[in-house]
């Protein structure tokens, strides 16, 4: 299958939103899913987008799979990139798609001149961990994730 990588445009909510909900069920949280196709348009492909997203597409045009990520600010580094999804739909896996979109942030993040890249694995998601390898990154143990929800932000 030939694959092509590009930027991903609003015509492309559907198809992120399909992908995102195909994660969901993989990491078995289909009910965690709050976005929406009308929310993704308007946080990312707006003036000033809060996230920044590619597409693997077929040679027909068919999207199958998608690497968001967004910049952050590292009071020590400046800007740097967070990788928050790869999502490829499970038929075409080992199809290569998952690394071209990864080399597509990579060089997104090179571009920007970024310090640091950052993302995050599900301890049991062992075919991820897999292939995050292939880059030789350094796994921060000695760092805890926290989180608020947006019922807690809204009692403090």
């Amino acid at each position: 299958m030939k694959v092509k990588i590009r930027k991903a445009e609003s015509t492309d909510a559907g198809a992120i939103m399909r992908l995102i909900r195909e994660l969901a069920e993989y990491e078995k949280a289909p009910n965690e899913v709050v976005t929406s196709e009308e929310i993704l348009i308007r946080d990312g492909f707006g003036t000033h987008p809060l996230f920044h997203c590619f597409v693997a597409e077929d040679e027909s045009g068919n999207v199958f799979g998608i690497a968001l990520y967004y910049i952050k600010y590292s009071t020590w580094k400046g800007p740097c990139v967070f990788l928050e999804d790869i999502i490829v739909s499970q038929n075409v896996r080992r199809s290569g798609a998952g690394t071209l979109l990864f080399n597509a942030v990579l060089a997104a993040a090179k571009e920007m001149n970024a310090l640091r890249m950052e993302w995050q694995v599900l301890d049991w998601n062992t075919p991820a961990i897999e292939f995050y390898k292939n880059y030789n990154p350094e796994v921060l143990h000695e760092w805890l994730n926290y989180r608020l929800s947006g019922e807690q932000i809204s009692k403090q």
